[in-house]
C-alpha cells in the first residue's frame, strides 16, 4: 500500500497549508493505523514503514503524533500498539458499539439457549464487519474475531447483508464469486443470485459448509427505525448434531426483537 501521493496534486506538488496538505496528513495517519491487524498487533518502525509505504522519517513522525493523541502507544521494546484513545472514540460509533449495546441482551438470551456461536455483523463497504460474537467451547472453531472482516458471501450473516445491499454491491459480488468460498449449495454466480432472492423473500438465510471445517449457519436481518437492514444476526455451529433450519424461528425472533428495540431507542442507522 503506497500512500505517499495522498494529498498531492496531479503534478505531485503539495499545497502548503491547503486542503491537499491536510488530506495528506489524515491519509497517512490512517495508513499507519491500518497497518495493524490481528496478525500484526505490535509493529516496529521498520515494519510500519514497510506496511504503509511511507519513508521511515514520515512513519516515525506520524507514529509520534498518534502516540501524543492516544491513538497509539509505544511499548518498552520500542514497538507500537493501538492505543486506548481509539477504543474510547470507537465506543461512540452507532453502527458498532451503539448497535451492540442494544442487541446484547437479546444475543445473550439466544446464546444461552443454543450454546453455539452467535454473531452480529454490519455491512462496511463491501465486507461484513463483525461487531459481536458470543461463543461456547462446544460450538467448535470459528475464524472471525470481533472487529474482523468477512467476505459477504462467506457465511449466513454476510449473505443476509449482501441480499439487502445496494444492487451495485450485489453485482460486484456476483462477478467475483468463486465456488467453494461460500455455502456448499452455491456452485456458481447464478446460484448465488437465486439464493439472495430467496433470502429477501423469506427474510432469513440458511446453509452449510464443509471447508475449512464442517459447520452450518442460520441468519436473519436486523432492521433500523426506517425499516432498512442495518445488521445481520447469525448462529454458527458444527454440522454434526446441528440442524440450522431448526434455529430459524429463534434467530428471526431475536433479530426482530433487536429491530424493535432499535426503533424504540431511535439508534441512528
Amino acid at each position: 500500500m503506497d500512500v505517499r501521493r495522498g494529498g498531492e496534486g496531479g503534478d505531485g506538488r503539495r499545497r502548503a497549508g491547503g486542503d491537499f496538505a491536510g488530506a495528506a496528513v489524515v491519509d497517512r495517519a490512517f495508513a499507519v493505523l491500518r497497518a495493524f491487524d490481528a496478525e500484526h498487533r505490535a509493529l516496529g518502525l521498520a515494519e510500519l514503514s514497510r506496511r504503509t509505504g511511507l519513508p521511515r522519517s514520515t512513519a516515525l513522525r506520524m507514529a509520534r503524533r498518534l502516540v501524543a493523541a492516544g491513538a497509539l502507544e509505544r511499548r518498552g521494546d520500542g514497538r507500537y500498539v493501538i492505543g486506548l484513545g481509539l477504543l474510547e472514540i470507537a465506543t461512540l460509533a452507532p453502527r458498532g458499539h451503539g448497535l451492540r449495546a442494544v442487541a446484547m441482551p437479546y444475543l445473550e438470551d439466544l446464546f444461552h439457549v443454543i450454546r453455539r456461536h452467535v454473531l452480529l455483523a454490519v455491512l462496511d463497504e463491501e465486507e461484513a464487519l463483525l461487531v459481536e460474537r458470543l461463543s461456547a467451547p462446544e460450538a467448535g472453531p470459528v475464524r472471525f474475531r470481533v472487529g474482523g472482516r468477512m467476505p459477504l458471501h462467506a457465511g449466513g450473516a454476510g449473505l443476509v447483508l449482501l441480499a439487502f445491499a445496494p444492487a451495485a454491491t450485489q453485482e460486484r459480488a456476483l462477478r467475483r464469486f468463486t465456488a467453494g468460498e461460500s455455502v456448499d449449495a452455491l456452485r456458481d454466480a447464478e446460484d448465488l443470485r437465486r439464493l439472495l432472492a430467496e433470502v429477501r423473500r423469506g427474510d432469513y438465510a440458511v446453509g452449510s459448509r464443509s471447508l475449512p471445517y464442517p459447520r452450518a449457519t442460520a441468519a436473519a436481518p436486523v432492521r433500523g427505525p426506517s425499516g432498512a437492514v442495518v445488521a445481520a444476526l447469525s448462529v454458527v455451529g458444527p454440522l454434526d448434531g446441528f440442524d440450522p433450519s431448526a434455529w430459524i424461528p429463534a434467530v428471526r425472533a431475536t433479530a426482530r426483537a433487536v429491530s424493535r428495540r432499535l426503533a424504540e431507542d431511535e439508534v441512528p442507522e
